[in-house]
């Protein structure tokens, strides 16, 4: 089934929660995300071949781990996200998507606009972290 969604359109709470449009709205920003995170991995693995292809000099050579560690640590963090993004698909194809993982409740628009993989609703992230901080305060 193909959605007909306008260039310009952003999902609003004046209409039904997760309707079709809603869905490929956010199935289209998801895969651009992906498509743009990818991107940028390769990008940082050819930067990571070239550096060590090049003959470096003992004075860059600090610099040099030091940014390949950065590019390291950069690209680990792309990885995450984009498990967390398939993980987001997986959801919109078996109907769970915008719907909280622990109480099945809205995750809402406005959240899901500002973190499209977003698994929890508002209330259900912010009682995970005070229970995270409890943990810390006793264990710390």
């Amino acid at each position: 089934m193909s959605v007909d969604l306008p260039e310009d359109y952003i999902p609003t709470d004046d209409e039904p929660y997760m309707n079709p449009r809603q869905i490929e709205y956010f199935r289209r920003q998801l895969i651009a995300w992906r498509e743009n995170l990818l991107a940028e991995s390769e990008k940082t693995l050819n930067k990571l071949k070239e550096d060590k292809e090049r003959d470096i000099e003992a004075v860059d050579q600090g610099t040099n781990e030091s940014a390949t560690a950065f590019e390291l640590r950069t690209r680990d963090r792309y990885r995450k996200l984009i498990k967390k993004i398939e993980r987001a698909l997986e959801r919109i194809s078996n109907g769970t998507y915008g719907y909280c993982e622990e109480t099945e409740e809205e995750i809402g628009i406005r959240r899901l606009l500002a973190r499209p993989i977003a698994t929890l609703s508002l209330e259900a992230q912010e009682r995970h972290e005070r229970e995270k901080k409890k943990r810390e305060a006793r264990s710390g």
